[in-house]
């Protein structure tokens, strides 16, 4: 084993940390001087900064058979414990783009469910602290559409509402030892080739009609971590999209 074992405080596990949200929570915790753990899928040469500053980069595709057991033997390679799980690896896949649904809808659903389901089966062990009064934490990702649905992202939208269910069990079952949430967003930013007509038309569906940034994310993340009451709940952070 490595030795991150010895590092204080424990790493946080973040899935899909490599690109947008998920590498603005690792740019946060860098910052905050706390060890981070990522998976990526594909490197780009943000892979090779993180190294530089420490973190540990796990290359994983969950779409193979194994990966999901290499990755918690990978993960148990580098430390005996945890402070939290941060399941942010996602897909944001449409029918529209896949007439192969049957394909399609199993690819959600792992990514979105089978996955989580599986690491935090595996990695809970690194989470339970014996003779420890710190509390430690699981976060789920979700979305909005969770609330509503999505006419052109079905399969997404069921399989977010999968970890969603998921969040409720787990805190069951881990607590009192392990919090387990949800963060269920909405927009929170651009790809830089979206075009001024979808902005536009994407920034009406809410009620307070901005791009908020990363940082709506990071203030969830941070406020889950630092509570020790907040358990199988859902920050919802969408503008106020439900209320049109």
């Amino acid at each position: 084993m490595s030795s991150t074992t010895a590092l204080t405080p424990a790493p946080i596990l973040i899935t899909g940390g490599a690109q947008r949200i998920g590498l603005a929570l690792v740019n946060h915790f860098i910052e905050q001087n706390q060890p981070v753990i990522i998976t990526y899928r594909t490197r780009h040469e943000v892979v090779s900064r993180l190294e530089k500053q420490g973190v540990i980069c796990l290359q994983v595709d969950f779409d193979e058979p194994q990966a999901v057991t290499q990755c918690i033997a990978q993960v148990r390679q580098h430390t005996n414990r945890l402070r939290a799980i941060i399941h942010n690896a996602s897909s944001w896949d449409c029918e529209a783009k896949n007439p192969d649904h049957d394909v399609l809808f199993d690819n959600m659903m792992r990514i979105h469910a089978k996955v989580p389901y599986l690491l935090n089966q595996g990695l809970s062990e690194l989470l339970l602290k014996p003779n420890s009064a710190e509390v430690t934490d699981i976060i789920h990702i979700t979305d909005y559409v969770v609330e509503k649905g999505s006419q052109r992202h079905i399969a997404y939208a069921a399989s977010k509402a999968a970890l969603d269910n998921l969040t409720r069990s787990f805190s069951a079952k881990f607590a009192p030892k392990i919090k387990v949430n949800s963060i269920a967003p909405s927009l929170i930013i651009f790809n830089p080739d979206d075009s001024d007509a979808y902005r536009e038309k994407t920034l009406r569906k809410s009620i307070m009609g901005v791009e908020p940034g990363t940082d709506e994310v990071i203030n969830s993340v941070a406020m889950i971590l630092n509570s020790c009451y907040m358990t199988g709940r859902t920050l919802q952070i969408d503008g106020g999209r439900h209320l049109r």
